[in-house]
């Protein structure tokens, strides 16, 4: 018997999709798993429509959680467990009425069955009592407690609700063009608007691939702040570059197609697929090596290294709102000593008066200026060269100490750029 109703649960339109949404939000919000490495496990045999509706019913819920556990709590007797399956599902259930549309009749005939067994009373209950009320969630987002006190050490109490303010909206598609000569005429068959050379900022959130110029490999979609780091190495003349921690390749390509011989390093097989991809798309060439780089070194010495190492993420919380929820002081800590090590080994690979550009998209200063610091400290023959305004966006200015820092609102009035530290450093010669 009990397996017959199983069954018959589980015919129930929509409910494959929101029991792999409650598996993904588990995957992000017990074991850490970044939400977009999770997906694919937590929707395996959901057609593409139904993954897409796992996701955004995941994404929402993150973005919202701080001000759906407070409607939650303001309608409990009894606060629930932060990890309690109760919690978990009227956070589902309540995230498609208040953000993704879904009639509630609709929403908690999917909802009570995740419960499987448990008190389904008092999700309906909650439920009804939350609804009823016909509550809408406040904008901007309640960023988490710990996020707020984080930032407010770090940057002023004003940066979390800058940070806020550009969670509310949705972010802009940046494009990079394979030849930034043709940047007027980009932007006018795109419809977008230019910040810098080399860059289009899309008017609307059309289908990419289907926009002119992209089957041709003309331009490719990247962060105006993810385009500085490359920038600021100008044009390679033929000479060497590593490109290191590269794919999916947004930066390999803007090197190669700035005349640069790239090698492209990175650890992930299938990121480096997606690199591969994109330069056969875009007809650019780089020679592609998948490796650890705490074990893997060049065979020569290279006339730049870009080092985009691996980091918290947390300067791109706007497309990826689970680094609110993922990321805390261990791994940010755990990241740093990483990095560390990432830039005493890459320096060694660079030629006497070469330079290497640090980046990272981070909105924390251990990955950032304190980790510069600790490096120039203990490499005296490494200086900071700073940034040329004529190689940046408008309105990406250098700090006084030579590096670039974007925070939540750097070019706010333009729709924003994901949270970056970029250093361009130059190695003593001989």
């Amino acid at each position: 018997m009990a397996r017959h109703l199983a069954s018959r649960s589980d015919d129930i339109p929509g409910l494959p999709t929101r029991r792999a949404a409650l598996r993904l939000l588990d995957a992000v919000l017990r074991r850490g798993d970044p939400l977009e490495l999770a997906l694919h496990g937590a929707a395996q045999g959901l057609a593409p429509a139904d993954r897409a509706l796992v996701h955004a019913i995941a994404a929402e819920t993150l973005r919202h959680l701080p001000d759906l556990d407070a409607l939650i709590d303001g309608a409990t007797r009894q606060p629930l467990p932060s990890d309690a399956k109760a919690r978990m599902v009227l956070r589902i259930a309540l995230i498609q009425v208040l953000a993704l549309g879904t009639a509630p009749h609709a929403a908690i005939a999917t909802a009570l069955p995740l419960v499987d067994g448990g008190p389904r009373k008092l999700v309906h209950g909650v439920f009804g009592t939350i609804t009823r009320a016909a509550p809408t969630l406040p904008e901007p987002p309640t960023l988490p407690a710990e996020v707020v006190t984080r930032w407010s050490a770090l940057w002023g109490e004003a940066m979390p609700a800058a940070a806020a303010r550009a969670f509310s909206v949705r972010p802009p598609i940046d494009v990079s063009l394979r030849d930034p000569a043709e940047t007027a005429d980009w932007a006018e068959k795109l419809g977008g608007r230019s910040l810098a050379s080399g860059h289009v900022r899309l008017p609307s959130h059309a289908s990419v691939t289907e926009l002119p110029g992209f089957a041709e490999g003309a331009w490719w979609v990247q962060d105006l702040a993810a385009s500085c780091p490359a920038r600021l190495l100008a044009m390679g003349e033929e000479r060497t570059v590593l490109d290191l921690c590269a794919a999916p390749g947004g930066k390999t390509m803007q090197l190669a197609a700035a005349g640069w011989q790239v090698t492209a390093v990175d650890q992930s097989k299938k990121r480096l697929e997606r690199l591969s991809d994109n330069l056969k798309r875009t007809g650019l060439s780089a020679a592609i090596v998948q490796a650890d780089l705490r074990q893997w070194e060049p065979a020569a010495p290279a006339d730049a290294i870009l080092l985009d190492a691996p980091c918290s993420a947390t300067g791109i919380y706007r497309r990826h709102p689970d680094v609110l929820h993922r990321i805390g002081p261990r791994q940010i800590d755990e990241l740093a000593e990483l990095q560390a090590a990432l830039l005493k080994r890459a320096a060694q690979w660079l030629k006497p008066g070469g330079t290497m550009v640090y980046a990272t998209c981070s909105l924390e200063r251990a990955e950032g200026e304190e980790q510069l610091h600790a490096f120039l400290q203990e490499n005296s023959d490494f200086t900071i060269k700073p940034a040329d305004t004529a190689l940046l966006p408008q309105g990406i200015e250098p700090s006084a100490e030579g590096w670039l820092r974007t925070l939540p609102d750097t070019l706010a009035d333009e729709g924003g750029t994901d949270g970056f530290f970029i250093a361009r450093l130059v190695r003593a010669p001989q």
